[in-house]
């Protein structure tokens, strides 16, 4: 099992950029898909970003298509959302989940460990 823990967030301009870090305290990602989920205001949780665990492919929702990035580093156990061009309409909660073994895919349903979120807001 691992325990998730988001860190990164908070308040950025629109235009600007944050990273995000998911990691743990218990376990080891490496083994572990791992998508980014964003619950807007209003609206389902959806999936904005996740890492294959099989072929280490890297996939995204068409609106943060060519502005955010999502990587793995082994070494300090922990895999990473950077947002660039940030737009009002990305905040939310983000929140990482983990699926062992697992291909990429947006249902939440297939994500056995999830983290508590951390809030993004983006101002205009």
């Amino acid at each position: 099992q691992v325990q998730l823990v988001e860190s990164g967030g908070g308040l950025a301009l629109s235009g600007g950029s944050q990273t995000l870090s998911c990691g743990t305290s218990h376990g080891t990602l490496e083994y572990y898909a791992i998508a980014w989920f964003r619950q807007l205001p209003g609206k389902e949780r959806e999936g904005v970003s996740c890492l294959s665990a099989i072929d280490g492919s890297a996939h995204y929702t068409d609106s943060v298509k060519g502005r955010f990035t999502i990587s793995r580093d082994n070494a300090k156990n922990t895999v990473s959302l950077q947002m660039n061009s940030l737009l009002p309409e990305d905040t939310g909660v983000y929140f990482c989940a983990a699926d062992l073994w697992g291909e990429c895919n947006w249902s939440l349903q297939e994500y056995d460990f999830w983290g508590r979120g951390t809030q993004v807001s983006v101002s205009r």
